[in-house]
C-alpha cells in the first residue's frame, strides 16, 4: 500500500554518509522544509557579513527547484528584516541568444522570484547577457569571471542538477576545469524546458553558463534536488564514478560542497533503496517483499529457487536469522506476488476473496475512472477499462481536464476546415465560420512561444480532445450517459501554468461522487508526470473524499485503486493488484488508445520519451508481466498494475 506523503516537519539523516556516498548529503522530508533550513543558511551568511561590514557573494540558480528558498528568502526580507544591501549576486546561466524581457529568460525569473521583492542594489545584480552579438560572447564570459574574482570571489554556490547531470548548462562533455563560456544544450535538457516555451523547436540551442571549474571556487556549495524525477541522477552523481558524462560527479573533487535533497531525490540513494547492503534494517513486510524481489532479479534467479547462501551473500543474513529459513521467506513473497493476480479487477463474483485483491461483493459494482487528461484512462488502465466493462460492472469515466494546450495549433485549421466544408456541404452561410477560421489563421501564424491562445482556439482544441475521449471510452464499450467532462477550473488558464486549485475544483468533484456513488475509484498515481496536472488532480479527488467520508455512508465501501503507465510503472514490491492481459486484450487496448488521434505520432508534450504513448504503454505492461515471470509467475502477455490508496 502506498500513500501520498504527508507535509513533512522533520529532518532526516543530517549529513549522513555510507560507504556508497561520495558527497555529505541532507535529506528532508519536504521541499520545502529543506528551502527553509538553505534560506536560513544563507541569511545567516548574510547577517555574519553585514556585521563585518562586508559583502556577501552568492551564486544563484534558476528553474523550479529554488523557489521555495527565494520565497523564504522574500518572507525573511519582508517579515523579519533581511536586508540585501551588502548581496551581490551572479546568476549561473542564461540561454542565448534570449532578450531579457523574455517570460522565459532568467532575467525575468529572478526578478519575478527574489529581486523585485527585496532591497537589493540593481548595480548588484549579475545575470549573463542572451543579447550580445556573437562576436562579443568570448570576451564578456572572461569580463564575468573577472568580476565575480573582483566582488572577491562566491560565499556561496546555490545548484540545481538537470536529468543529463549538468549544474549550470555545464553539459555531458564538460571539463572540470572549464570557465564561463557558451555551450550547445544537450537534447534532454531542451525537452526538459519544451513546456516554458510551447514546445521544443522554440528552445534556444545554446546559452551561457559559469564553468564547473568557476563553480568550484565557491567556498561553500549547496546542491539542490527535489522529486522522484531527479532520484536516478542524483544516484549517479553521488555514489558514481566521476566522469565527464555526468558533471554533477566532478563536485566529489571540489571542497564544502553539500546535496540537498528530498526523500524522493533521494529514494534511489543505497541507503534507502537497498538499506540491507548499508546497515541492519527493520524487516516490515514491505521491506522483505522489497529485497526479496531484488536479490531475485540481482542473481537472475526465480524466487523459490533462492538459497540461504544468496541471502547470506546478499547483505540479508539478518533476514534469514529473524524470519528464515529462506525457503520460508521464499514462500511467502511467492505467495504474496501471486495473490496479486487477478483477471477480474472488479471482483469475482461467488469466489473466496480472502486472497485477491478485490472484494467479491457486491457482484456488480460501480466503478468510476478519474483520467486527469482525455487519454489517461485508455493509456494507463485500458486493458482493465475493458474488462470491467466486458464482466458486467457499472463503469463511468470522468475526464478531469481538458487537455486543450497539448493540441498542435495546424489540427485547429484542419477542424476548422472541415467546419467550414460541412456548412458549405449543407448549403448553409459559412461566412461566419470562415471569419473565425481567418482570424485564428492569422493569430497562429504570428504566435509567440507559449503565447495564450484565444478563447476560440482554445474551445477547439478542447473540442477535438473531447471527441476524441468519447470514441475511446465508446470503443471500450461505455454508453455516452457514463462519460462526464468535468473541465476543472484549475487547468483553463490557457497557459501551461495552471491556475491554484480551490474549493470549485472539489466541489465538482465532490457532486460527480455523490451521483455515481461509486465502491472503486481509479484514480492516475503517476506523479512522475512532467506537465503536473496528476498530481494536482489526484489531490481534488483525495480531498473530496475526505469531505465526503465524514457524511457519506457509501465512502466507507468506496476502494480507491491508483494507476500509472502513460509515464512510469510502479515498481513490482508496491503492486497490489495486476490484471493480466492476452494479446488480444493488447490490442483492443492499442485501438482504443488509437481514438486519441491528435496525441498520435509525436505529442505536444512528449517528456523524455520521444515514443508514441500507445508504444509507450505497451511496452510498460509488457515488462511488467516479464518481471512476473522472471520472479517465477506465469508467463502472461502484458500486466496493467494497480496500489491501493487508504484514505
Amino acid at each position: 500500500m502506498v500513500n501520498t506523503p504527508a507535509p513533512a516537519t522533520t529532518r532526516l539523516n543530517l549529513l549522513e554518509e555510507t560507504r556508497f556516498e561520495k558527497q555529505p548529503v541532507t535529506v528532508f522530508s519536504s521541499p520545502q522544509l529543506a528551502s527553509v533550513q538553505v534560506a536560513a543558511r544563507i541569511a545567516d551568511l548574510i547577517r555574519g557579513k553585514q556585521q563585518r561590514g562586508e559583502q556577501a557573494v552568492l551564486g544563484l540558480a534558476t528553474g523550479a527547484t529554488p523557489v521555495g528558498v527565494y520565497a523564504e528568502l522574500v518572507r525573511l526580507h519582508q517579515q523579519e528584516g533581511l536586508s540585501f544591501r551588502n548581496v551581490i549576486t551572479f546568476n549561473l546561466d542564461e540561454y542565448y541568444p534570449m532578450l531579457p524581457t523574455a517570460p522565459q529568460s532568467y532575467v525575468t525569473f529572478m526578478h519575478e522570484q527574489l529581486f523585485d521583492h527585496i532591497d537589493i542594489e540593481p548595480g548588484n545584480i549579475h545575470i549573463p547577457d542572451g543579447t550580445l552579438a556573437p562576436e562579443e560572447v568570448a570576451d564578456y564570459c572572461l569580463r564575468y569571471e573577472q568580476q565575480i574574482e573582483q566582488a572577491g570571489g562566491l560565499d556561496l554556490q546555490l545548484l540545481g542538477i538537470g536529468r543529463t547531470g549538468h549544474v549550470g548548462f555545464n553539459e555531458p562533455g564538460s571539463a572540470p576545469n572549464s570557465g564561463t563560456r557558451l555551450v550547445t544544450l544537450d537534447d534532454l535538457t531542451r525537452r526538459d524546458a519544451s513546456r516554458d516555451f510551447g514546445g521544443k523547436e522554440n528552445v534556444p540551442r545554446k546559452a551561457i553558463t559559469m564553468g564547473i571549474g568557476t563553480i568550484f571556487r565557491a567556498r561553500e556549495i549547496v546542491l539542490l534536488a527535489w522529486s522522484g524525477k531527479k532520484a536516478s541522477i542524483i544516484r549517479k552523481a553521488v555514489e558514481g564514478e566521476v566522469s565527464g558524462e555526468v558533471p554533477a560527479t566532478y563536485l566529489q573533487l571540489a571542497h564544502h560542497v553539500e546535496f540537498v535533497l528530498d526523500e524522493a531525490a533521494a529514494a534511489e540513494l543505497t541507503r534507502f533503496d537497498t538499506p540491507w547492503l548499508v546497515k541492519d534494517c527493520v524487516w516490515s513486510e514491505l521491506m522483505i517483499k522489497k529485497a526479496v524481489i531484488w536479490l531475485s532479479n540481482t542473481l537472475g534467479k526465480p524466487i523459490l529457487k533462492l538459497t540461504e547462501e544468496d541471502y547470506n551473500n546478499n547483505g540479508m543474513a539478518e533476514l534469514v536469522t529473524e524470519r528464515g529459513p529462506a525457503y520460508d521467506i521464499n514462500i511467502a513473497i511467492f505467495n504474496q506476488l501471486q495473490h496479486t493476480i487477478t483477471g477480474w479487477p472488479g471482483g469475482k463474483p461467488g469466489a473466496d476473496d480472502s486472497q485477491r485483491p478485490e472484494r467479491a461483493l457486491p457482484e456488480k459494482k460501480r466503478s468510476l475512472i478519474f483520467s486527469p487528461h482525455p487519454d489517461d484512462d485508455v493509456i494507463s488502465m485500458g486493458g482493465t477499462f475493458i474488462r470491467l466493462i466486458d464482466q458486467g460492472h457499472e463503469v463511468h469515466v470522468a475526464y478531469q481536464t481538458s487537455g486543450n494546450t497539448a493540441v498542435w495549433d495546424d489540427d485547429v485549421l484542419r477542424y476548422m476546415e472541415f467546419a467550414i466544408d460541412l456548412e458549405n456541404s449543407l448549403g448553409r452561410d459559412s461566412q461566419e465560420l470562415l471569419n473565425v477560421y481567418e482570424n485564428m489563421r492569422a493569430f497562429i501564424g504570428q504566435k509567440q512561444p507559449n503565447q495564450v491562445d484565444t478563447q476560440e482556439i482554445r474551445n477547439v482544441k478542447s473540442y477535438i480532445r473531447k471527441s476524441e475521449a468519447i470514441a475511446g471510452a465508446r470503443y471500450a464499450g461505455l454508453p455516452d450517459s457514463h462519460i462526464h467532462f468535468q473541465a476543472l477550473p484549475f487547468y483553463e488558464s490557457g497557459k501551461t501554468v495552471k491556475n491554484p486549485v480551490t474549493d470549485g475544483d472539489i466541489e465538482l468533484t465532490m457532486q460527480l461522487l455523490q451521483r455515481v456513488k461509486p465502491q472503486q475509484v481509479f484514480l492516475a498515481g503517476d506523479f512522475a508526470d512532467p506537465n503536473g496536472t496528476h498530481i494536482v488532480c489526484f489531490n481534488i479527488v483525495a480531498e473530496a473524499l475526505r469531505r465526503l467520508k465524514a457524511t457519506e455512508a457509501w465512502v466507507q465501501d468506496c476502494w480507491v485503486w491508483m494507476y500509472r503507465g502513460a509515464w512510469h510503472e510502479f515498481p513490482v514490491h508496491e503492486i497490489e493488484m495486476a490484471v493480466p492481459l492476452s494479446p488480444h486484450e493488447v490490442t483492443r487496448k492499442r485501438n482504443a488508445i488509437f481514438k486519441h488521434q491528435s496525441q498520435k505520432d509525436t505529442p505536444v508534450f512528449p517528456g523524455d520519451d520521444a515514443r508514441e504513448f500507445w508504444v509507450r504503454a505497451e511496452h510498460r505492461n509488457h515488462e511488467t508481466a516479464e518481471q512476473y515471470h522472471r520472479l517465477g509467475m506465469a508467463n502472461y502477455e502484458a500486466m496493467e498494475a494497480f496500489v491501493r490508496w487508504h484514505f
